[in-house]
């Protein structure tokens, strides 16, 4: 089944893609509960037979399928993404052998989710907007401490994730040393439905999901790849995450970013032609993913940035030499 959030003039419901029209539920029922309650599959039979509402696909707003999910992890999953980055910083290529030992992730703002078509303003103050093709797994049963070898079994479907990134912003959240910060915490698409793991069980080879999936800007493609070139899987993601820590129904846990699917690994190489920019207001930033459908957003200008009052005890500081 395809799920999807959607609003129309009688407000926001539930429901699953039909065509070319969304079978709504009843108001109140949201996808986390429908998770929580573990009750996805007859909500998705009572949908069919007998649905609260049926509209047209193209006369409601589709909004994030979980607008407000209880978390957001997003893992580098793909190192040649990586690779690619340093690349185009000018640096080594070689890694950290850490890379190889774990799955690296941090947490995101589950609270800056925006829908599969919604304008995304530049991050405050960035000159430096990027964009970031990702696949995102669902969590639909929870768990802790979850061996790779049944962890993939606790991921209820998957969606396309873009997760914005401010670069200049990122280059401060590095120099302070604590992960990320300010650099993703304005914009995090997902959309524009949740796929349910069977459903692309048809596009699995090796036991390993091989979707195609693209990004491209201003109908430009920026790059193309497949969700099985992962180095580490969604099961050792997974299992990695749920170490010490529980997972709940409705988790969000990212890929990370296909190589090239971001204007870093671009900007600047001369590489690909109309790509030595970063994203500014009135661009255009499509996604695409096999069995996973596709999001299509408009750049526009962020909100003016109020100056920090500075350090208070000023005459102790030591930040300049």
């Amino acid at each position: 089944m395809k799920w999807v959030t959607y609003e129309s003039e009688a407000g926001r419901r539930t429901g699953i893609l039909d065509g070319d029209n969304v079978r709504g539920l009843r108001p109140g029922v949201s996808l986390v509960s429908l998770l929580e309650a573990g009750a996805l599959a007859e909500a998705g039979d009572s949908a069919r037979r007998t649905p609260h509402e049926v509209r047209p696909l193209a006369e409601v707003r589709l909004l994030a399928p979980l607008p407000r999910p209880p978390s957001v992890r997003d893992g580098l999953c793909f190192l040649d993404h990586l690779r690619g980055c340093y690349r185009a910083l000018g640096r080594s290529e070689q890694l950290h052998p850490a890379w190889c030992e774990v799955p690296a992730f941090y947490f995101t703002n589950a609270a800056a989710v925006v829908g599969p078509h919604d304008d995304v303003p530049v991050a405050p103050g960035s000159r430096m907007f990027d964009l970031e093709l990702e696949v995102a797994a669902v969590i639909g049963r929870g768990g802790r401490d979850l061996p790779p070898a049944t962890a993939e079994r606790h991921i209820v479907g998957y969606t396309l994730l873009n997760d914005w990134t401010a670069r200049d912003h990122q280059l401060r959240d590095l120099a302070l040393g604590l992960g990320m910060g300010k650099s993703k915490d304005s914009a995090l698409t997902l959309g524009p439905a949740l796929v349910t793991a069977d459903e692309l069980d048809e596009h699995r080879e090796d036991g390993r999901l091989a979707l195609e999936l693209s990004a491209t800007v201003n109908g430009e493609e920026l790059t193309r790849g497949t969700l099985d070139r992962m180095d580490w899987t969604f099961a050792d993601l997974v299992a990695y995450v749920s170490r010490g820590a529980d997972l709940v129904p409705g988790d969000v846990i990212g890929s990370g970013t296909v190589p090239g699917g971001c204007l870093l690994e671009h900007v600047g190489t001369g590489d690909l032609a109309g790509f030595g920019r970063w994203l500014r207001p009135g661009d255009v930033v499509e996604l695409r993913g096999q069995g996973l459908g596709e999001t299509r957003q408009t750049v526009v200008p962020g909100a003016e940035v109020a100056p920090l009052t500075g350090i208070a005890n000023r005459e102790e500081r030591r930040c300049v030499n």
